[in-house]
Order: C-alpha cells, then structure tokens, then sequence
C-alpha cells in the first residue's frame, strides 16, 4: 500500500511539474492550456496531412524533425499519423488566414488551421516546444518530447515585417534566404527588401543594363561607414553585387513557401546616386563624374532634421525621361514580386539642386507650385500612376506625405508615430516603424561595448512599442516591422547580432494580444531563446545583462543610477580603480560622485557569478552624457 501511495504521489508531482514548467514560446500565442505528460518523438512517428496543398509545409517539418534527431520520418496524405497537419473543412472564423490551434497529448499532436500559412506557424509553435537541441544542423542526443498543451493562437496585426538594406552592404542570395528563415520562425510574414540607394543598385533592370553595370559597384573603401573618401575620377569599382532576375525569383518562392512576402524597395526620388551613376541625365545636374557612394559623408547635417546634399542623388521630377526611367523599371519590378505593393521610399530627399533647375522652375509654374518641397508631391502621384497601371500599389516613408500625399499610398512611418498619426487621420492605410522602437541597426547595449552607431535601443523598449496611437483608428494601422540598415552590418553574423534579440521582441509586440505583454515574462523567455540560438548557431546580443548607467547632475554635484534590463541582477560597481566582482560595492540607491578624476567600473552578476559586460567610463564621458 505504501508503494501504491508513493506512486500515486510521484506521478502527481510530475503531473503538476509537466503543467508548471514555462513553454517558453516567442511569440506568447493567444491562449494556452497545459496539462500532463508529453508526446515523444520515435522511429515509429509518422506525420500526415488531409490536403495537398499541405505537403510543403509537412515535407519542411520532416526536415526539420529528421535532421537533429536522426529518425527516418516521413509524411503522407490522407492517413491518420501521430502528428497530423489538417486544413479545417469548415473555416474557423477565430483563427482567420494565419491563426492556428494546436493540441499535443501523450498519443500525438494535431495542428489545425483554416490556410497553409496558419499549419506553417502551428509547425514552428510544434518546434519550440521540443527542446533546444531540435535547431542542431547534426544528429544529437535529446528527449525528444513535445509537453503536452492546447494553444489557440492567431495573430494581432496583418502586416509583421523586418527590412533588411543590401545596398549600404551586399548580402548574398543564400544569406537573404537564411535570414528570411529566420524571421519566419517568429511568425513574421513580411520581408521588406531595400534594394536600391546611393551606395548600390542591386536588383538587375534587363532594359536598363547599366544599372547592375556600373550602379551595382564602387569602388574599395575601408574604415567606419560615413568617414570614408569619395570615389575618384579614374578608380575601379570592385565591390559589390547584385541579384539576376533569376536570383529575385529564387528568394521570392522561398518566401512564399514560409508565408512571407517580399516587398521591394526601388527609392526615389532622393537616394538615387547609384541609379544616376549609371545613367546621370536623370539628374538636374547631369554630372557624368556621378559615382556609387562607397560610404563617403556625402552630406551635411545641421542637427534639427534638415540637410544639403554635397553631390545630387534625386532623380529630376521636371524631366519626362525619369518617368519613362521609372516606368522600365517598374514593369519589370512588379512582374517579379508578386504582392500587391512596391515600396518607392521618398525619404530624405534634398530639394536644393531643383530649386536651381531651370526645367523645375518652369514645371513649378507650369503647375501653380509654389514651393519646391511640393515636387515630391507631384512626383509621387506620378509615380502611383505608373504603379497602378501594373496592378501595384504604393508604399512609401512618411516624407511622401510632403507636398500632398498619392491618393491611395500607405505609409509607413518612420520618424516616430506623427506621420502614421496624419496619414491615419487623412484616411490612409499605415506601416508602424518608429525609429525610437524599430531601428534595429541601432545598438541595443552600452555603446563603448556594442559596435559604434549614432543612437541605442534596447530590447526592452522595442518590447514596450505599443503599434496604434491614442486617438487613431486601430483599423487603419497594418501593423509595424524592424528595420536594419546596413551601414555598420557588413557581415550576415553581425547583421543577426543587431537583429536578435530584438525581433523577437518585435515578434511579439506584432503577433500577440496586447493585453498579453508583460516584460519581466518575456525576458524568462528570451533567455530560453539564447540557448536555442546558441544550438543553431543563430548570432544574437546579451547586451540584455549589461548594466544601464544613467548620469545626472543635481546641485553641481554629478548622481549615478545604475539599473539593468534583466530584475534579478546584482550590480557591483567601483571609483577606486580596482575591478570590480561580487566583493566590491553593491548598488542600491543612486551614488554621489566625489570631485575629482574618477573611473566608474561597473559589472553585473546573477547568482554570484558575472553575467554582463565590464564597463568603464571616466569622469568626462559620464558628464558629458549628463549634460554638463
């Protein structure tokens, strides 16, 4: 008896424990309902779906399962297998085009959904679940068992993206389909593709052969991007590269095949100089010593938002052979992206070089302009017509709200949430990509520690991004997505570095219920997600367990907060030289520096054992960042 009770007791305890122990998914689905035992993975394993259309998604969970575990598996249609990939006869209404429902118990896991694109995110809810060894390229040894769940999930916004710039620097085929593989574990079904800027042209124009020619290289250059030399009259042009038509369309059904669509980005009418390298009567100037930017400062900034240009990189707006340009282009852009949209940029072009165009004057009197900043406007209606005579539609930065936004554009605002505000309120449809929450070239850490970048933003703050601003209809708002600019990301490695762990936060803030955010839980999962990572070789920042240093001065004295994005840190710190580790000065309250030449030396611990970075800041940089 007492071993029947002890027994009882045991599979109790497990029990509770099995229902207790955190899933740990990225992004939190709408509901989930654990309950006991697990489902495990064996040789007998067999995995089914009802419909054909299925048999993409079932052939890539096969793959998946088989590399890591080393078992045979395969798939079939029509047969009832222990992991079953079914398309609802009857459309749930709930779970829409991309929601799915999800059910593992001891005897098998059944996802569900009304379209492929939901049995795709119910395949990588199936994936997180299994333990982190699941994202091993080789055979390895794990418990393969799935927790046993139920999970409705389905998603907040339409509209779920990351940009990624291959002008600034060229990324390969093979790596823009790595990274798209990525982001479409994190349920994002949005890859906004900048192709073309004053640093290169990377999409090949058949009927524009110099584009790829000459506007897809420059010439070698080393050093922080921005601080570089121009191009010289006479220098070859080497570095570089660009994508075939027959690359584009390679990408473009990889995507697809994991719910994401590609929006491409051609940016006009300002960011052109590689476009006006290669045919440089597009221009006012019509300068034929127009070269692809290799990342000189080509312009100067006056700190307010405004700029000049250095050297002309707009296309001219008054001359018909810039549409005729335009409309090559866009014939053979939309023919090779099959979504509904074309991103045509339309940020931070500089008007000075129009202002003194003779042709643009007369076109501004022609039209009864008066300003000059409203060619754009001008421009971008044009433009939409050339685009909607290809069954496209136009997509642009919020600038393209300057000098009277194209009818049917949606924007996607970038310099915070004011243009998307507008835009919504004028009856347009809006992109939320706010600098201060989704730049995610920007460094997500201390800044002596993380590459050098003009501005910082730290996971928990894109966490924190909320998509519909007060006072806005929630129904013109498509959703957001991350931006990586690729000035300082020169490599795939670093690029996934600036990326992660960010877009997961992003993930969440796009996919989950608002109702569900709650930072101090997301963090638990994202340390799950490092060593997921870590296993899949998947480059990512712990800049999330350095310390925060927040310097202030009050009555002439200087003040030190420190903090950390992570609550169960210990932060220790020094001001008399020595290195500071779990003996030193624990921080508690804010400090008051004494006078005179101080080194600040900071570092965080969790359990007794570091975890962050050290940091050092002297005396000057902490005032300096107070204000003094």
């Amino acid at each position: 008896m007492k071993k029947v009770l002890f027994s009882v007791l045991s599979f109790a305890f497990l029990n509770l424990n099995a229902q207790n122990t955190p899933l740990n998914l990225i992004p939190q689905p709408v509901e989930v309902l654990q309950s006991a035992g697990s489902f495990a993975l064996t040789a007998k394993t067999t995995i089914s779906y009802n419909k054909a259309d299925v048999s993409g998604v079932a052939e890539m969970l096969v793959q998946k399962l088989s590399v890591p575990t080393g078992l045979a598996l395969k798939a079939q249609e029509g047969k009832t297998g222990l992991i079953q990939l079914n398309l609802n006869d009857t459309p749930n209404a709930q779970l829409g085009k991309e929601g799915y429902t999800f059910e593992s118990t001891p005897k098998g896991v059944v996802i569900s959904a009304n379209q492929t694109a939901g049995l795709f995110y119910g395949m990588q809810t199936l994936l997180q679940l299994l333990p982190k060894e699941i994202e091993s390229k080789v055979v390895t040894k794990a418990t393969w068992a799935v927790p046993a769940a139920k999970i409705t999930d389905y998603p907040r916004f339409g509209w779920r993206g990351i940009m990624l710039d291959v002008s600034r620097n060229f990324f390969t085929k093979a790596e823009v389909k790595k990274y798209i593989d990525d982001i479409a574990r994190l349920k994002y079904n949005t890859f906004h593709w900048h192709l073309t800027d004053d640093e290169g042209w990377r999409i090949e124009i058949k009927s524009l052969p110099k584009l790829t020619e000459v506007g897809a290289w420059r010439v070698p250059r080393a050093g922080h991007f921005g601080d570089r030399e121009p191009a010289k009259v006479g220098e070859k042009a080497t570095v570089g590269g660009f994508y075939t038509q027959e690359d584009i369309k390679e990408v473009v059904k990889y995507a697809q095949e994991r719910n994401v669509t590609i929006v491409p980005e051609i940016d006009v009418p300002g960011h052109s100089m590689a476009a006006i390298a290669a045919y440089p009567e597009l221009s006012t100037t019509k300068n034929p010593n127009t070269f692809v930017n290799p990342g000189a400062n080509i312009a100067d900034w006056y700190g307010n938002g405004t700029f000049k240009m250095r050297y002309e990189n707009a296309l001219n707006p008054s001359d018909e052979k810039v549409y005729e340009f335009l409309d090559k282009v866009m014939t053979e852009v939309a023919a090779l992206f099959p979504n509904q949209y074309i991103h045509v940029g339309g940020d931070e072009c500089y008007k000075g070089f129009w202002a003194a165009d003779a042709g643009c004057q007369t076109l501004m009197k022609k039209l009864g302009i008066r300003h000059v900043e409203d060619l754009q406007g001008y421009f971008m209606n044009r433009l939409e017509k050339i685009l909607a005579a290809k069954g496209k539609k136009l997509i642009g930065w919020d600038e393209i709200l300057e000098g009277g936004i194209s009818p049917n554009a949606t924007v996607m605002s970038w310099r915070g949430v004011k243009g998307g505000i507008e835009a919504a309120h004028l009856g347009h449809e809006v992109v939320m990509t706010p600098t201060t929450y989704a730049y995610i070239d920007y460094n997500q850490g201390e800044n002596t520690i993380d590459p050098p970048i003009y501005a910082g933003l730290r996971v928990s703050k894109s966490y924190s991004f909320e998509p519909v601003p007060d006072g806005v209809d929630a129904k013109y708002i498509l959703g957001g997505q991350g931006n990586l600019w690729s000035e300082q990301t020169p490599t795939l490695r670093h690029a996934e570095y600036m990326t992660y762990p960010r877009a997961w936060a992003l993930s969440e803030v796009y996919w989950s219920q608002k109702s569900a955010k709650n930072w101090d839980n997301f963090s638990k999962r994202m340390e799950a997600h490092f060593d997921r990572a870590e296993v899949a070789e998947l480059g990512f920042s712990k800049a999330v367990y350095d310390a925060i240093i927040t310097p202030s001065m009050k009555n002439g004295k200087l003040m030190l907060e420190l903090g950390s994005e992570i609550s169960d840190l210990d932060i220790f710190y020094s001001i008399d030289d020595s290195m500071p580790d779990k003996y030193s000065s624990k921080y508690s309250t804010p400090i008051e520096l004494p006078d005179g030449p101080i080194t600040l030396r900071v570092i965080t611990y969790r359990a007794g054992k570091p975890i962050g970075h050290l940091i050092t800041l002297k005396r000057a940089e902490l005032e300096r960042r107070a204000g003094k």
